[in-house]
């Protein structure tokens, strides 16, 4: 039976429903599935196009690579996994993550032509571990908006979902 999981950009109140790729991605869909519930300040990214994501601690073991991509689709849902040394200082200390020794990035994809290349260390490839199956339309108005309108104060999150009907 499949797993699904809802993602939310809490301030706007918009969430989506992502299918895990247990096949695909199983390493990843597990430590994920078993961390939540996840979240953090929502990003937008500046290079990669059209991402929004967050940064948490480092949870359960390193994965490695899995089904990974360096030109998502829109509503694949991916793991990045960044160490202490990958991430520019600035930026972590923006985000508040200085002090760890690494971190994991969840990211969702909402428009086409992403390219996950970083000016700094080249290619940054992730693990696509779920597909966005229902409410993509809305959360890509939403990521839209906080490109344009900003990010402050905004939260993606995800959590498990043990039924469908839960997401809004």
């Amino acid at each position: 039976m499949s797993k699904f999981i809802s993602i939310s950009l809490a301030r706007r109140g918009v969430s989506c429903v992502a299918e895990l790729l247990e096949k695909d991605a199983p390493r990843t869909c597990a430590a994920v599935w078993d961390a939540l519930p996840l979240g953090g300040d929502a990003q937008h990214a500046k290079y990669a196009r059209n991402e929004v994501y967050t940064m948490v601690p480092r949870f359960g073991e390193e994965i490695g690579f899995e089904n990974t991509t360096v030109t998502p689709i829109p509503g694949d849902v991916v793991y990045f996994s960044f160490s202490g040394g990958m991430l520019d200082q600035s930026f972590k200390a923006d985000q508040g993550i200085d002090h760890l020794p690494g971190v994991v990035d969840l990211a969702i994809f909402y428009g086409r032509n992403n390219l996950l290349l970083n000016g700094d260390v080249g290619w940054v490839p992730g693990n696509v571990y779920a597909t966005i199956v229902e409410g993509l339309d809305a959360m890509a108005e939403a990521c839209h908006d906080v490109w344009r309108s900003g990010s402050v104060g905004e939260r993606l999150v995800y959590s498990r979902l043990t039924e469908r009907s839960d997401v809004r």
